[in-house]
């Protein structure tokens, strides 16, 4: 059975789009892992010209998503493009997201060139666990995402956001310390 299992590194690049799809507004493309800046700068080019692995943490840029293998620069998308660094982020790796216009093509699109730029599809929760297994997060917390993301009304939506900020890890935490 293990011929069939595929394992794949906490240590690829991984892309996922991260907003649901269908028609809307915006729609986010998020990357994580070592060559998120590297990858961004093969297919974002900034309106003034610097590259988003030269981009400082927790910045904003505008410019468009760009296809450059038929040798020509033809236009995806006006995008904005966001760089989080390692270690101050949501996974603990660099991380950036494109927010392009919400049409499926255009998403579908801008995550298919991550791909060929070598990031790798993401599995379902992916970012959440990398979040986990590089400390950001506990099990607890990790488990929360989830019940924020479906909370249906406001109390499950206070009681999901009371565990992913942690106080439910702090309650069995103090108990430990007490028991110990």
């Amino acid at each position: 059975d293990r011929l069939f299992m595929v394992r794949h590194s906490t240590e690829d690049t991984i892309v996922a789009i991260s907003t649901p799809m269908g028609e809307g507004g915006i729609g986010i493309v998020r990357l994580s892992g070592d060559k998120a800046t590297g990858i961004a700068d093969k297919i974002f080019k900034a309106k003034d010209g610097r590259k988003p692995s030269r981009f400082t943490t927790y910045t904003v840029h505008y410019g468009h998503v760009i296809d450059t293998r038929s040798g020509s620069a033809k236009v995806i998308d006006e995008v904005l493009l966001t760089v989080m660094k390692a270690p101050k982020s949501y996974t603990k790796e660099d991380i950036v997201e494109i927010n392009c216009h919400g049409g499926i093509q255009a998403v579908k699109r801008i995550m298919e060139l991550a791909l060929e730029c070598g990031a790798r599809m993401a599995e379902p929760g992916e970012f959440t666990k990398r979040a986990f297994l590089n400390g950001r997060i506990d099990l607890v917390q990790a488990e929360a995402v989830l019940d924020v993301i479906r909370a249906k009304t406001e109390g499950s939506l206070k009681v999901a956001v009371g565990q992913l900020e942690g106080e439910l890890s702090k309650t069995v935490n103090d108990i430990r310390e007490e028991i110990i």
